[in-house]
């Protein structure tokens, strides 16, 4: 069993979360502070895997975007969950939290 391969499965499985729920608590984010705060979490992940991540939600209509001029450099494009977004953002933690309860109660040594 190649453990390295299951364990990204699962990383990128959960990564829609991950990333919604930084969004939503900051109410708007650049995709460097995302990248960031993932990398606190020790949730290392590349901007090749972020921004096409962003752009299909943004397409599937969970974030919107605005732009900001930069004192140092180009414009940044800020990401924001729009009201479809903040429900699924619930719908995922709810179906997350269901599934590691579970998981936790399968894994669990008690006896």
């Amino acid at each position: 069993m190649n453990i390295e391969n299951t364990e990204s499965q699962m990383k990128k499985g959960l990564l829609e979360l991950c990333i919604m729920g930084i969004i939503r608590k900051e109410k708007e984010a650049y995709p460097s502070d995302i990248l960031e705060q993932l990398k606190q979490s020790k949730l290392v992940v590349l901007e090749g895997t972020l921004y096409p991540l962003l752009t299909r939600l943004k397409n599937a209509g969970l974030l919107s975007y605005r732009w900001e001029e930069s004192p140092s450099g180009p414009p940044r494009k800020y990401f924001a969950l729009t009201a479809e977004g903040e429900t699924t953002y619930e719908q995922l933690k709810n179906s997350w939290t269901e599934l590691s309860t579970s998981v936790n109660y399968l894994t669990t040594t008690n006896k």
